[in-house]
């Protein structure tokens, strides 16, 4: 790492290159040092790329846009780092072509929490660059997994304080490349993660050593799940809340939606109002145009 400040900004940006996936420049000169000049942020991620940690594709549909993302050599340097270990990315993060076919949806998932991360900053909120973890694998059974975009932590209040509200969030991104039955089909999953109990051989549940949920071992409560819709039309946001809200409704008796708040949003609604507005529409309500904070929507996390 000739030449790199392994200490301050270049650390930051490549630890969020790895966490993030890919970003544009305009993206990640918001995300690491939007109180400084762009072209600071742009010689910051050449020097980085010089050094074989970063590289770069141009998308030539969107204007000639530059897409930053981590080398393998990257990946592995910034997996060492206390804040990124045992989140590190498959190997096709480091992949131009990958990056290419991907970029669609990566770069909407990189400006959802972009938006979560500048309404912080405005509100005087914890929810720092590296405080949102791509992809975490939760097993429901089967074989099977539920694997979010993106898993938030975000604390109310500022950073020195002690009392604020931690809430943690599954955040779903769908830019309509998928049926809204399939994007419904989505919730049954999280009720089973809800529910998952992980068989353990040889061994029985007793009332002294009972086993629990296999989230339970990860949060103290169940995080919001939060559905961020892109690539459609009001028409075509509501018509696939629509779908959430009949998905929903298939889940009773379980607990789940009683316990665990599920929230949709348009992402037009998010970067016009920011995330913290009450731009959520909860799937359980059944009046259509309830909106909420998604901040004031439940339970409270520790």
């Amino acid at each position: 790492m000739i030449g790199v400040d392994a200490g301050s900004g270049d650390r930051l940006a490549l630890g969020v290159l790895t966490q993030y996936r890919m970003a544009t420049t305009e993206q990640m000169h918001r995300v690491i040092a939007p109180s400084v000049r762009i072209e600071q942020t742009r010689r910051r991620l050449t020097r980085l790329r010089a050094e074989a940690l970063v590289d770069r594709i141009t998308l030539p549909q969107a204007g000639r846009t530059r897409v930053w993302f981590p080398t393998a050599y990257g990946v592995q340097l910034a997996a060492e780092w206390p804040k990124i270990r045992g989140h590190r990315p498959s190997r096709t993060v480091s992949d131009p072509t990958a990056v290419r076919l991907k970029a669609g949806h990566t770069l909407t998932v990189t400006g959802t929490a972009l938006a979560f991360l500048e309404d912080a900053r405005r509100h005087g909120d914890l929810f720092r660059p590296l405080d949102r973890i791509p992809e975490v694998h939760h097993p429901i059974g089967s074989g099977e997994a539920v694997i979010p975009d993106a898993l938030l932590y975000y604390r109310r209040g500022p950073a020195d304080g002690d009392n604020g509200a931690m809430l943690r969030a599954f955040v779903e991104v769908d830019r309509a490349t998928m049926g809204p039955e399939r994007l419904a089909a989505k919730l049954p999953a999280y009720e089973r993660l809800y529910r998952y109990v992980p068989a353990v051989p040889g061994r029985r549940p007793t009332l002294q050593d009972p086993v629990l949920e296999e989230w339970r071992r990860r949060y103290p409560l169940f995080p919001h799940v939060l559905f961020v819709l892109d690539g459609t039309g009001p028409a075509g946001v509501d018509n696939r809340i629509s779908a959430l809200r009949a998905g929903a409704g298939l889940l009773a008796p379980s607990r789940f939606l009683h316990d665990v708040p599920v929230l949709p949003a348009s992402l037009a609604d998010l970067l016009q109002h920011s995330p913290s507005a009450p731009v959520w529409r909860p799937v359980h309500d059944p009046d259509p145009d309830q909106r909420v904070p998604w901040t004031d929507s439940g339970h409270r996390q520790t």
